[in-house]
């Protein structure tokens, strides 16, 4: 799947979810967090789509996908960045 279209994909999850996304301009790569009751997700505008899509990724997956339909492809990709990132992480 193209990274464009999957990054389209993955705003509007997030968006159903009730997830805010900023893109932002800054020295970091971004990450969810809860501001003012709020739920945002902030993203480096800088990045390129793979990278935009695997940290909106991780993000979706931290508010739980575990009851939702979601599209295979969709889930399964998130379910491999979350992979991957926990094993870099365990270095």
């Amino acid at each position: 799947m193209d990274y464009s279209v999957l990054l389209k994909e993955l705003e509007s999850l997030a968006q159903q979810l009730g997830i805010k996304i900023r893109y932002e301009k800054g020295n970091f790569d971004g990450g969810y967090c809860i501001l003012k009751d709020q739920k945002i997700l902030v993203i480096n505008k800088k990045l390129f789509d793979s990278r935009k899509s695997s940290i909106l990724a991780r993000g979706i997956a931290e508010i739980g996908i575990d009851n939702l339909y979601i599209k295979p492809a969709i889930r399964q990709y998130i379910e491999d960045e979350v992979a991957k990132f926990s094993k870099g992480a365990g270095k």
